[in-house]
């Protein structure tokens, strides 16, 4: 069974034009983009995309980053057999910079806990409800 996941590049990614290189990763581990679109999120729209933090303390923030600017959301698919959210969740590195190890997407690119270049679905369940979000 062929597996998708979401990323989406965030407003830091994309005003430092870092989306290319990005995604590049993503091709060149044998990811394919299924689908992929530059939205800038409502305020509305990031709350709902992010609604399993409503109650955390960083809430606020989050959404204020995200509405801030553009971002690039894209469907990635795996081949057969490879379990897309775990690659790609390996491949983006811990959420708070200082923690991503180097050679991740966030270790090599991001400069703070929430400019942090790159969301990714973290299950099979939120890829489809954040994918609905965004498509």
């Amino acid at each position: 069974m062929v597996e998708q996941t979401l990323i989406v590049i965030k407003p830091d990614g994309v005003q430092r034009k870092i989306v290319g290189a990005v995604l590049s990763r993503f091709e060149n581990r044998g990811f394919t983009i299924q689908k992929m679109k530059m939205l800038t999120f409502t305020t509305a729209q990031a709350e709902n995309f992010y609604s399993p933090h409503k109650e955390k303390p960083f809430f606020p923030g989050l959404v204020k980053f995200i509405t801030s600017g553009p971002v690039v959301a894209v469907v990635l698919e795996g081949r057969t057999g490879v379990d897309a959210v775990s690659v790609v969740r390996s491949m983006i590195g811990a959420t708070k910079s200082y923690e991503a190890a180097a050679g991740t997407i966030r270790g090599d690119f991001s400069l703070g806990l929430e400019d942090n270049v790159i969301h990714a679905s973290d299950s099979a369940e939120n890829f489809k409800r954040e994918s609905k979000i965004v498509f």
